[in-house]
């Protein structure tokens, strides 16, 4: 089972690395969780330097795939040889959006009349290109889930365990993550944002 988490230059670190950490807390034989990009290392927006660990090709293989924001977003998205290589498709994949990576989604023709979620900046831009914006933190609709506010990655990271390892599992991670004290409360409110779109969809037991 290969998740990869689509991050380019410019990223947004709460938005990759808090969903790669809370996946990363699955453990069962063949899960993977890849930082997938089209370079070998990638710049932050804060100026941290990390380094892809799959490549473009690798994340269209992959069984789902997360796309992360950024301050580059709206560049990679006019980026037409870029977007070329991303053959992302909803019938044999999970894919998810944070943020800004919203407009990679609908460049991609994957939010065509279905409403999504992004960030507060974003928001004026996924209008202008004709996306719906909720005023929520997550939204899924069938195979494709998209989360608003950088914490909102959390709820992105849930859904995908939750269908791909079980509600069980999504309890299990979030509960390891979240603040001591308030552990219950957290997962709580993770599991009632994810389990309204559960309904009628694959979920591992």
């Amino acid at each position: 089972m290969h998740i990869a988490i689509l991050t380019f230059d410019g990223f947004n670190e709460l938005d990759s690395l808090i969903a790669l950490g809370i996946l990363n807390r699955v453990k069962q034989p063949g899960w993977r969780v890849s930082i997938a990009s089209n370079t070998e290392r990638i710049r932050s927006m804060n100026g941290l330097v990390i380094e892809a660990q799959a490549t473009l090709a690798e994340a269209s293989a992959a069984n789902a795939v997360l796309i992360g924001s950024g301050m580059r977003t709206r560049e990679i998205a006019a980026d037409a040889a870029l977007m070329a290589q991303l053959q992302l498709d909803p019938s044999r994949q999970l894919l998810g959006a944070q943020c800004s990576g919203t407009l990679i989604l609908g460049k991609l023709g994957l939010l065509d009349n279905v409403p999504a979620c992004t960030d507060l900046t974003t928001k004026p831009w996924a209008e202008e290109a004709g996306i719906a914006v909720l005023d929520q933190a997550f939204f899924a609709n069938g195979n494709v889930a998209t989360a608003g506010g950088c914490l909102a990655s959390s709820y992105l990271a849930t859904w995908l365990i939750a269908r791909l390892a079980g509600l069980a599992a999504a309890e299990n991670a979030i509960h390891y993550v979240a603040p001591v004290g308030e552990k219950e409360d957290y997962v709580t409110r993770a599991m009632g944002h994810i389990t309204p779109y559960l309904e009628g969809v694959p979920v591992k037991p």
